[in-house]
């Protein structure tokens, strides 16, 4: 299987998906080994990947298209975890604890992949400790993200925390219109009351206000920033 290229564009991006993705952190050679080990898939938009409390059978390495990884509380809360997409590795956690889904993830988009078996996956693990250690890596930087989450989910109020949101997917997930930047993410106002940790009734109505000053305009097209200097004065506490 030929060598894919991981998407520049992950790198570096913000609260969601700001981790270099799994096989930009890889070396050529190590990259091809471990693509060859698993078969090419393709997902149609809504389409689950992988699903919250099923058993680890596989682990999915991204190539095209973008997915959300969201969590479902005993309650029904829904939580948005992160995006992943080109490049990225998901269901590895379960692979290697052995234990269930601990999240579902969704196709955004048409999205193209390689799956490889777990116990293949984990055995290509323990003959290549560089793979391993990047792996590791990524486990860390993953880690550090939802820790620097939880801390500004703590610190910052509902609206503080939207309009971080929404400046992070206008950088990652945005594409430049007359009006302004127009995000693509095809989020949700629910998923978007899940990443920030509120109601989906909040994020309507903070919504509400910055439309109606100008900051943001909504409609059938999605969600166009237009203003983002003013949401970066709310995202400091302005």
């Amino acid at each position: 299987m030929a060598d894919q290229p991981a998407s520049p564009a992950s790198s570096g991006a913000g609260r969601l998906d700001d981790q270099v993705p799994f096989l930009a952190r890889l070396e050529h050679p190590e990259r091809v080994a471990l693509l060859e080990l698993g078969r090419p898939v393709k997902y149609g938009p809504r389409t689950v990947l992988v699903r919250q409390d099923d058993p680890s059978t596989h682990v999915i390495l991204m190539l095209g298209g973008w997915t959300k990884v969201t969590h479902t509380a005993a309650n029904g809360y829904e939580a948005l975890l992160a995006l992943r997409g080109p490049g990225d590795i998901v269901g590895e956690a379960s692979a290697v604890s052995g234990g269930p889904r601990s999240a579902t993830v969704t196709a955004l988009e048409d999205v193209s992949a390689v799956t490889i078996e777990r116990d293949r996956f984990l055995a290509h693990l323990a003959a290549q400790p560089s793979t391993s250690l990047q792996l590791l890596s990524l486990t860390a930087d993953r880690t550090r993200a939802s820790d620097r989450q939880r801390v500004e989910q703590g610190a910052l109020g509902a609206r503080e925390r939207l309009s971080l949101l929404l400046l992070d997917l206008a950088r990652t997930h945005g594409a430049q219109v007359p009006e302004g930047v127009r995000l693509t993410s095809g989020l949700s106002q629910h998923e978007l009351a899940g990443s920030v940790g509120a109601s989906r009734e909040a994020v309507a109505r903070l919504l509400r206000e910055l439309r109606e000053r100008g900051i943001v305009r909504t409609g059938r097209r999605g969600l166009v920033i237009v203003r983002p200097d003013q949401l970066r004065l709310i995202g400091r506490g302005g």
